[in-house]
């Protein structure tokens, strides 16, 4: 499932990097390790966006300037989403460097029928191949998208991470071997054109220490099976989904009109 935390925005006209996920990830492990339940403090089967609201770019990154900021919090776990929401919503401010935000409410959005073919957006970076350590390289290595490698590294961080949920019984994983990926060529080809770039160099932080991914953000085509699809909406694709990486969404749907209430909001925690 996936929900929406709306914050007000205390003071308009502060940034965030382009990319934050770092920050966004710091936050949400902080609120993990306060909530105090040791089940949950490495919790990876989550995944969440950037920080959406109207924004103004600089040289020092995003400037904010809505009343409303939003962040989207995804799962298949929701006991562990309520869990976190419940952390969350127990600040009443919360500092993203120099961005404050005060939690207000939560939207949960309903998830679109899944078929054996969908076409994706990525709302976050997705990384198809891990860090081995300080300095690896083989983290940053490009792959281009339109070949059967970059597919197949998604392919095992994919059934690896279903696997690891214990969710799917042994003749399950065995039946989920349809996985293509297939990338809009027309959107690389306009990128490139352009001069702009679909994949770039991340930080990631662990135990304070710096690693280096690569991260594509590109549209494309998913042949799998409806419950890898589900997965993968709900959880995140690629590596590095319990950092705010690989994020999707369906293309071409108004996401404005899927969405409901959700339990959590100032007032309910108020009272």
């Amino acid at each position: 499932m996936r929900i929406r935390i709306v914050f007000k925005l205390e003071n308009k006209g502060s940034f965030l990097p382009f990319h934050h996920q770092h920050i966004l990830a710091q936050f949400l492990k902080g609120a993990l390790v306060k909530g105090g339940r040791t089940d949950y403090i490495d919790y990876p089967d989550y995944n969440f966006s950037g920080l959406k609201g109207q924004t103004k770019i600089s040289r020092n990154g995003l400037h904010y300037y809505s009343n409303l900021v939003t962040l989207v919090l995804s799962s298949a776990d929701q006991m562990f989403l309520d869990y976190l929401l419940d952390q969350i919503f127990s600040f009443e401010q919360i500092d993203l460097s120099n961005l404050k935000i005060s939690p207000l409410y939560t939207e949960i959005e309903k998830n679109p029928p899944m078929e054996e073919v969908s076409k994706f957006l990525c709302i976050s970076p997705m990384v198809p191949i891990q860090s081995n350590g300080f300095d690896d390289q083989n983290g940053k290595r490009f792959v281009f998208p339109d070949t059967d490698e970059f597919s197949d590294l998604l392919y095992d961080s994919t059934f690896r991470r279903m696997e690891a949920t214990g969710l799917y019984t042994d003749e399950q994983m065995a039946s989920f071997n349809k996985f293509q990926i297939v990338p809009d060529s027309d959107y690389l080809t306009r990128i490139q054109e352009r001069g702009k770039k679909f994949a770039r160099i991340y930080s990631v932080f662990e135990n304070d220490v710096k690693y280096e991914v690569r991260g594509y953000t590109l549209p494309f085509k998913l042949y799998a099976a409806k419950e890898v699809q589900e997965f993968i909406f709900n959880s995140g694709l690629g590596d590095y989904t319990f950092k705010g990486f690989g994020m999707l969404d369906i293309a071409n749907a108004d996401p404005t009109e899927r969405t409901e209430k959700y339990h959590f909001s100032r007032e309910a925690v108020a009272v």
